[in-house]
């Protein structure tokens, strides 16, 4: 008996690039978003705003904004003390991905590099109280303390060459000779 389904061949290399295609989106969505976790923004929020912080502050040979956990800061900060930028950011968001559609036919997570770019110098022309709101808030939790959720792993301290501060409290101290003078 014959099977009706056609038959796909796939080259050794063709399966493999796929499998690392589907793999990099896999730990990206899953880590890199800390899905499940959030204290504000919706995973379409979350993707939107990584694809915008990323191109604030893109990987190089240091992390990007979302790898060094921007997304979780701002998101935590949403939740607490920017709570009155709540409506500005779900305002922004949508209208980052309404641009990206208009002009793409897809959200602006799923739009190419080059795309995100176009789609981010749209949004600060056309709203730049947004904008400059995410690229400070942005700049925030990429330099501040990871306490707050943001640079993970002190990638940005590292990359600017600074030692991690000590303890709050200790700073004014020489712990050789006692309080400072």
């Amino acid at each position: 008996m014959q099977s009706s389904r056609s038959s796909v061949r796939l080259t050794r290399r063709q399966f493999v690039t796929a499998g690392a295609i589907g793999g990099a989106v896999l730990a990206v969505g899953c880590s890199a978003h800390n899905h499940g976790s959030r204290d504000f923004l919706s995973d379409g929020q979350a993707l939107t705003l990584a694809a915008i912080c990323d191109r604030i502050i893109p990987a190089d040979d240091f992390p990007s904004a979302s790898q060094a956990g921007v997304i979780t800061y701002i998101d935590r900060q949403l939740a607490r003390t920017y709570r009155r930028h709540r409506n500005t950011y779900r305002d922004g968001l949508e209208q980052a991905d309404a641009i990206s559609r208009n002009r793409f036919g897809r959200n602006l997570a799923a739009a190419s590099a080059p795309q995100q770019v176009e789609i981010v110098s749209a949004i600060e022309r056309q709203n730049r109280k947004f904008f400059d709101l995410v690229r400070s808030h942005t700049l925030e939790g990429y330099y501040g303390s990871p306490r707050h959720g943001g640079n993970r792993d002190a990638a940005s301290w590292r990359m600017l060459g600074l030692a991690e501060p000590p303890v709050l409290g200790r700073a004014q101290y020489d712990l050789r000779k006692g309080p400072a003078s």
